[in-house]
């Protein structure tokens, strides 16, 4: 078995189970104190991943806000705030998005082995860019990753990110924040897609917290037997 960081997903979405709205303009899910917890997470993780899609929809910082909290990080030796890594099959990243311009940390993209040296040349002056295999191998990215140190990794997203990662039963912990709204339209982001969620034969995760926050509920589930020990 391929050792691997301690994953944690985390993940807000409306009452009805979507990410996002259909209108181009985003939706914001959470409040400024769940904001400060999921800074707080990220404080504590090595690395933070989410999917392409994420960056060109979103273009995300993926930064530790808190001066606080970065001083904490660099007093223990690591950097202010986490790695960050990406994970793309087709390699069509913008080399100017803040996932590469902000933050004096490396940035790691993981990339289908087809489309590798052409991302080598778009990104490989603001990244380094990992064959993944074809297609992606998200076991060959989280074993690689811990090659590379990272015992702790938060992933943020988008639905395919999420979805792959939980069918292919790499995720310990999920952090779920529930937004106090609907958003009713089929053709906006969901938390997950299709698929088969393997980590328990019965499908039942265990619920390890319930936390309200403002007017939004975090909901913590242990989907490993790791949980415990993370």
């Amino acid at each position: 078995m391929v050792e691997r960081p301690y994953v944690l997903l985390s993940c807000g979405m409306s009452i009805d189970g979507y990410l996002d709205n259909a209108s181009g303009q985003r939706l914001l899910l959470s409040n400024e104190a769940d904001f400060d917890r999921v800074d707080a997470v990220r404080a504590e993780c090595d690395a933070i991943l989410v999917g392409a899609g994420t960056i060109r929809s979103d273009d995300p910082r993926l930064l530790v806000r808190s001066a606080d909290r970065r001083r904490q990080r660099m007093a223990r030796g690591e950097g202010p705030t986490p790695i960050k890594v990406t994970v793309t099959g087709r390699g069509e990243l913008d080399p100017a998005a803040r996932f590469f311009t902000l933050g004096e940390i490396d940035k790691l993209v993981y990339c289908a082995s087809p489309t590798l040296a052409s991302a080598r040349h778009r990104l490989g002056a603001v990244a380094t860019v990992v064959d993944c295999g074809d297609p992606v191998d998200l076991t060959r990215v989280v074993g690689d990753l811990y090659d590379r140190g990272v015992r702790r990794l938060m992933v943020e997203g988008g639905e395919r990110m999420h979805t792959q990662f939980l069918t292919a039963g790499l995720v310990d912990e999920l952090h779920l924040v529930v937004a106090p709204f609907f958003v009713g339209d089929s053709r906006a982001p969901r938390f997950v897609g299709d698929g088969c969620f393997p980590w328990h034969a019965d499908r039942r995760a265990r619920l390890a917290e319930v936390r309200q926050i403002g007017d939004v509920a975090l909901l913590r589930y242990a989907l490993s037997r790791r949980f415990e020990l993370g």
